[in-house]
């Protein structure tokens, strides 16, 4: 299946998204959180989200072959926007282990540390900005839309929401509300079901001079139901179950659902050939 030989950039990317988003909320809380049994516990859980975002690096690795590729890569920062995209990860990779480190070790200033959230969370959202713009490229234009950025940003609302979720209203010392988090989960699934439906009409007119895009991905309808299936349930989950071992089921088949989206997005990379209408 095409987008299958990308399957590296798939999980760092959604793993990435997810994570970025997740630490968005995870910031909201901690900086109201007040009792030592809580931001304990934040601490603590807080450790998934690197554990998952250095998974995701090092799938970024394997698709550049080897570790030094990736330091060369490092280049042409300022000029290059795969280099921009490695910088600004690194960069947020690290304030969040540094931040999680002092905290966890007690060495972190309550002062300080709402100051360290704060810009580790606008890090990463510089991060997913870099990240959306790699794939902006003139010559692919399956990809050089606003369709893009929509698909991207959307991943951090919908799995960041579900993964934050599962990892935050499971705590027992919690003196936080998360009602509004089922419905950020639910604006961004609705927000995704539009951007399908515009893409799947789009797609029949853009070819190049030797290929159709709609030819590219023959099971887009199949693997979209899927896909909006699990998000469907994740829903239902996330909204009327809040339940320990249900919603970690529900963070896995989002974080699953987005890679489906994600694997067909890959699947629809082609360039213009000798000419590209639509």
């Amino acid at each position: 299946m095409n987008g299958l030989h990308e399957l590296p950039l798939i999980i760092f990317t959604v793993l990435a998204q997810s994570v970025v988003g997740a630490w968005l909320l995870f910031s909201w809380v901690l900086c109201q959180s007040n009792t030592a049994q809580s931001k304990q516990y934040l601490h603590k859980a807080m450790f998934l989200l690197l554990v998952l975002l250095g998974i995701g690096f090092f799938c970024s690795i394997l698709h550049l072959g080897s570790p030094f590729r990736a330091f060369n890569s490092l280049n042409r920062v300022g000029s290059s926007m795969l280099s921009n995209e490695i910088a600004s990860g690194a960069v947020f990779f690290t304030f969040a282990g540094v931040y999680w480190l002092l905290s966890i070790l007690g060495k972190m200033p309550g002062a300080l540390a709402k100051i360290w959230l704060i810009l580790t969370a606008l890090l990463g959202l510089v991060f997913m900005y870099m990240m959306n713009n790699v794939y902006h490229i003139n010559t692919v234009p399956t990809w050089n839309s606003a369709l893009t950025s929509w698909q991207f940003y959307l991943t951090v609302i919908i799995g960041g929401s579900a993964l934050g979720y599962a990892l935050l209203n499971v705590n027992p010392y919690k003196e936080y509300r998360l009602c509004f988090v089922p419905y950020i989960y639910l604006a961004g699934l609705f927000f995704a079901v539009v951007v399908v439906i515009y893409q799947a009409f789009g797609l029949s007119h853009i070819h190049s001079s030797v290929q159709q895009a709609v030819d590219l991905v023959p099971d887009f309808a199949n693997l979209q139901a899927l896909r909006f299936t699990l998000l469907a349930l994740a829903a239902i989950t996330i909204c009327k179950l809040p339940k320990t071992s249900l919603l970690s089921l529900a963070a896995l088949a989002v974080l699953f659902s987005e890679m489906i989206g994600r694997l067909l997005f890959y699947g629809l990379h082609m360039t213009v050939g000798m000419a590209v209408a639509g």
